[in-house]
C-alpha cells in the first residue's frame, strides 16, 4: 500500500459534497449502486465531445471530467481499503484523503472516455471481489489512523461510504451535462 501525505496540488476546487455512509443501505443495494455508477455516467455523457466534458459550468466548479477523476480517486482509496481489509486480518490503515491522492494520478489529465473505461474496469474488478462475500466478510474490520481519533471501520462501512458518496456526484454530472446542453442553445 502506498502511504501518501496530504499535499496541496492541482486537485479540482472544493465542492460541498461530503462522503457520508448511508447506514441503511443493504449489501444488495450498495452492490447495485456501485454497479450502476459507471453505466449511469456513460449514459449521461454519451455523445458529448471530450472537450465539452472538460468544460466547467461556472468558474470554481468542476467539469464532468473533474467529477469522474474525483470518483476514481475515491474508488482507489476506499476500494483499496476494502480489498486490504479482506486480504489482511484487522489491518491498521492510514487515512488517505482522495483529494490528496488525485494529485498522484493522471486522472485529471485523461480524456473522459479513457478515464470512464478505466473506472468501469476498476469497478468490475471490485464488484468481482465484493459480490460473493459472506455476511461475516462484510464485517471484517480495520483500525484507521491519521484522521484525528483512531477509528474502527468495516468493509460494509467503506462499501456504504463509496456508494453513498457516488450518488450525489452522479447527479452533479447530470447537472453539468444539462448546463452544457443549455449553453449550446
Amino acid at each position: 500500500m502506498v502511504h501518501i501525505q496530504e499535499v496541496e496540488g492541482s486537485s479540482p476546487p472544493p465542492t460541498t459534497i461530503r462522503p457520508v455512509p448511508n447506514k441503511t443501505l443493504t449489501v444488495e443495494q450498495l452492490l447495485g449502486l456501485l454497479a450502476e455508477t459507471p453505466r449511469r455516467i456513460a449514459a449521461l455523457t454519451a455523445g458529448l465531445a471530450p472537450a465539452r466534458l472538460r468544460t466547467a459550468p461556472a468558474p470554481d466548479e468542476w467539469s464532468a471530467n473533474d467529477v469522474l477523476a474525483h470518483l476514481r480517486a475515491c474508488a482507489d482509496v476506499w476500494g483499496g481499503c476494502m480489498v486490504r481489509m479482506l486480504a489482511e486480518d484487522t489491518p491498521t490503515l492510514r487515512a488517505v484523503n482522495p483529494r490528496a491522492w488525485i494529485d498522484h494520478t493522471n486522472y485529471l489529465q485523461l480524456e473522459f472516455p479513457a478515464s470512464l473505461r478505466a473506472f468501469a474496469r476498476q469497478r468490475a474488478d471490485l464488484l468481482a471481489i465484493l459480490d460473493p462475500l459472506s455476511q461475516k466478510a462484510w464485517s471484517r474490520r480495520a483500525t484507521v489512523t491519521g484522521a484525528g481519533a483512531v477509528l474502527e471501520r468495516t468493509v460494509l462501512f467503506y462499501g456504504r461510504w463509496l456508494a453513498g458518496h457516488e450518488r450525489p456526484h452522479v447527479k452533479q454530472i447530470a447537472r453539468i451535462v444539462a448546463s452544457l446542453s443549455l449553453s449550446r442553445m
